[in-house]
């Protein structure tokens, strides 16, 4: 079975064959199709096996379908929405944007919304009137077992009692536990119940599903006294500007008040370090 059989569209699909994608892992397989079919999700899938793909890649075409779609991605803490959100930033690059400006007014009430982050900080934003989630509706959860884990499952669920009863929800867990079955029951009523077994941990590497590369956010090093030579290695890193016209839409829109989050807000660029 080949990604295209998965009912993708060929721009995504075009960006997974960049990397060297050819053949999709077993929960790729099981979710890609129910997610686009806008079936509400409960994986149990190990670590490793490609689960995150498996949402990333039918939200992108769900996303280019340009319907007013607005998606909370619930990451179990704030590293792993770094990664989800630099995935879709990756899988998303054939998909056209238009840039002109009138272009942009004309069609913003037809734009998705991707909202990604962890408990925490979705619960500090909402509190701080930063962000509004009652139009949410697609629901990613990844993973609930790892929020329990981090202890941020009581934010967690007051975040649910915010969000709208009619949507698509997605979650996945690594493992079905009782301390989250109270909290799965208030997001689940009938879902497609997938599981994947144990021994396709680590999947990925079967099928050459290498991680992409991401540019590491840092800035550059300080020479020091033991290595006064060590300013000559080759760095890169990420220079983060405002964003000039991200600031003017939402000064007009005023989507998040009169305090917008200031990642929104920056033009981030690679640059690199020489000798």
């Amino acid at each position: 079975m080949s990604f295209r059989d998965l009912g993708l569209s060929d721009k995504t699909i075009q960006a997974i064959e960049d990397l060297g994608y050819t053949e999709p892992t077993t929960v790729q397989k099981d979710v890609i199709p129910s997610i686009l079919e806008g079936k509400d999700i409960f994986t149990i899938a190990p670590t490793n096996c490609g689960k995150t793909c498996a949402y990333i890649f039918p939200l992108i075409d769900i996303i280019s379908r340009k319907q007013n779609h607005n998606i909370l991605i619930i990451a179990a803490d704030s590293k792993e929405a770094v990664k989800i959100s630099d995935k879709f930033a990756i899988f998303n690059k054939y998909h056209e944007i238009n840039d002109e400006q009138s272009q942009i007014e004309e069609n913003i009430a037809s734009e998705a919304n991707v909202i990604i982050a962890s408990p925490s900080l979705l619960f500090e934003n909402i509190n701080e009137n930063n962000l509004d989630i009652s139009n949410i509706n697609i629901l990613v959860v990844d993973d609930i077992n790892l929020i329990k884990k981090n202890r941020q499952l009581s934010k967690f669920e007051k975040i649910l009692e915010l969000l709208p009863a009619d949507k698509q929800n997605i979650v996945f867990t690594t493992r079905r536990s009782k301390e989250t079955q109270s909290t799965l029951d208030k997001i689940l009523k009938t879902p497609a119940e997938i599981k994947i077994d144990k021994t396709k941990e680590s999947e990925v590497k079967d099928v050459n599903q290498n991680e992409p590369l991401m540019p590491q956010t840092h800035t550059p090093d300080t020479p020091s006294e033991k290595n006064p030579d060590s300013h000559r290695t080759k760095r890169q890193y990420r220079v983060a500007t405002q964003d000039k016209k991200a600031l003017e839409l939402a000064r007009k829109y005023k989507i998040f008040g009169s305090n917008p989050p200031a990642f929104l807000l920056n033009d981030t660029q690679l640059a690199e370090e020489t000798e």
